[in-house]
């Protein structure tokens, strides 16, 4: 009989972050889940480490992939359950009755599953909300205004889920998000309690404007170029508020 769930986590030399994920996956209350980990060829205690958490149901793919994107493809091909959640390392689970709530919600069948993140530093203390907002309905147009759910906290149905675009390489569950949900006829709200925690990463500003560069063409593919660029002017407070936290929140950390 297929699982539930399809728990995925991608991982490549993350020995140093790991440990909380797959505790938070051991732990879970709803036992109808597969937990797969697509590995990079790791080269550190990463599959010893998931080797040794000994969580059932659990499956290990090692080999060199093309990068994260890649990675999550190949779980999707793996995958055997109803549910994909991919689960990054560092990343957890908000509780051990996670899984059981969203097995609740998937009892109706949605298109996706989805709820709030929380932010947690690398001592695991949360340090506040995502800075964007899952909404009580969620659509493909929801999007215009930007990720507002990431894709640890996006659980799609199997069947309305295809590949990654790689073209993409910072942004492509941003596109993969919109295309899952414009092929949903409904989806499903976990409520205002947090289901993921996001390790905050602490990005390259190279790398974050690059995905900001990619989000933004995504947009106009999706939303119209016009459109999209007088979105962005609306954003800029929005985006002023987000540096200012961020600069606050590392120097509280220092």
């Amino acid at each position: 009989m297929k699982p539930l769930f399809s728990v995925i986590t991608v991982t490549w030399n993350a020995a140093r972050v790991i440990a909380p994920t797959l505790q938070s996956v051991r732990e879970q209350s709803e036992t109808d889940f597969e937990y797969l980990v697509i590995d990079g060829a790791s080269t550190d205690d990463t599959l010893r480490l998931v080797r040794e958490a000994a969580i059932p149901g659990t499956r290990v793919f090692s080999e060199p992939d093309n990068g994260l994107y890649d990675a999550m493809n190949k779980g999707i091909d793996c995958a055997a359950g109803r549910y994909l959640i991919f689960l990054n390392a560092g990343d957890a689970f908000a509780d051990a009755d996670t899984l059981t709530r969203l097995a609740a919600l998937a009892a109706s069948d949605p298109g996706v599953i989805y709820g709030q993140t929380q932010l947690v530093d690398s001592n695991r203390r949360v340090v506040g909300a995502r800075h964007l907002t899952a909404p009580d309905t969620l659509t493909a147009d929801s999007f215009k205004r930007g990720m507002l759910v990431c894709h640890q906290a996006f659980v799609a149905r199997r069947d309305l889920a295809s590949h990654f675009d790689l073209n993409y390489r910072f942004s492509a569950d941003y596109d993969w998000c919109i295309r899952v949900l414009k092929r949903s006829s409904a989806n499903a709200y976990a409520g205002l309690q947090p289901i993921i925690s996001f390790l905050t990463d602490g990005l390259t500003t190279q790398h974050h404007r690059a995905s900001l560069r990619e989000r933004f063409c995504i947009m106009c593919r999706y939303y119209g170029t016009l459109p999209t660029i007088a979105r962005h002017i609306g954003f800029i407070p929005r985006y002023v508020r987000q540096c200012v936290r961020n600069r606050t929140n590392q120097t509280s950390n220092e």
